[in-house]
């Protein structure tokens, strides 16, 4: 293994680091288009990705009582579908 990646934050911090970056190409491309909602549920579909590893990996949450750990996933579903509700509101 390489020493970059000794720990498993490393690849995590890899995998975060790469749906950044996927999500900056589908803001700033223009490559789908004119396909509204598509990207942008894409790029919520990664900002709940990344919160998901943020939670379970960097706040050692994986393993911790499940009460935490639905809290903060609740948290970030919630906050995640009223941002998506409101764009869709407003693209009307």
């Amino acid at each position: 293994m390489p020493p970059m990646l000794k720990f498993p934050t490393d690849s995590v911090w890899l995998l975060l680091l790469a749906a950044t970056g996927l999500t900056y190409w589908l803001g700033e491309s223009g490559q789908l288009g004119h396909a509204r909602l598509v990207p942008v549920f894409i790029i919520f579909g990664a900002a709940f990705f990344k919160g998901l590893l943020v939670i379970n990996d960097f706040m050692m949450l994986r393993h911790a009582p499940s009460l935490w750990r639905n809290l903060l996933l609740g948290w970030l579903s919630f906050v995640i579908s009223m941002i998506l509700l409101a764009y869709w509101l407003g693209s009307r």
